[in-house]
């Protein structure tokens, strides 16, 4: 089987699983234009990729879809049971801080590529695609992982520093007002 069979069967499977939000949305579209809801996902993509280039309001559509889909799962996993799912979303969120805060100081990219929403709505995906080892899982184990490892106890003495010198001045403040 080619390696697009087995990605055509792999997105079939998922767009009709109905633990799925989307499941029914492709199942009443198949039902009403005869489509196969693979071709609707496929054209829906080409089309969603197009606006992203030349549309209005990307950076509110890519915000978005970082958003809206993660928020729903965490809110799943947090009703839940199972411990895993909200590790897996909290690892989520962790790696969508931190790209965030790398984009924030990076904003002059947008202006050079003319096609970043695009890239930056694939990386989201990536980052939350519903599969076991998906890019947040390899962003956090890879790099954020190590880096706290590697700087958390430095991190927790400053810390535990700045609430010292805070709780201090805040005594220091109320002691000179009761004077």
């Amino acid at each position: 089987m080619s390696r697009i069979e087995v990605i055509k069967e792999s997105i079939e499977k998922t767009l009709k699983d109905e633990n799925k939000p989307w499941a029914k949305l492709f199942a009443f579209a198949e039902e009403k234009t005869g489509i196969n809801r693979v071709y609707i996902f496929v054209g829906f993509i080409v089309i969603f990729s197009l606006y992203l280039l030349i549309g209005v309001g990307q950076q509110l559509v890519c915000n978005v879809i970082g958003f809206v889909y993660p928020a729903y799962c965490s809110m799943k996993a947090l009703e839940s049971p199972m411990k895993e799912d909200d590790s897996k979303w909290l690892t989520y969120w962790i790696v969508f801080a931190v790209f965030t805060i790398i984009e924030f100081f990076s904003e002059f990219i947008v202006c050079w590529l003319p096609f970043y929403w695009l890239l930056k709505c694939i990386f989201y995906i990536w980052l939350m695609a519903p599969m076991d080892y998906n890019g947040s899982l390899i962003i956090y184990r890879r790099i954020v992982r190590p880096k706290f490892l590697q700087y958390h106890s430095h991190v927790d003495k400053f810390l535990s520093n700045a609430r010292d010198n805070a709780k201090a001045t805040v005594d220091a403040v109320i002691a000179d007002k009761r004077d």
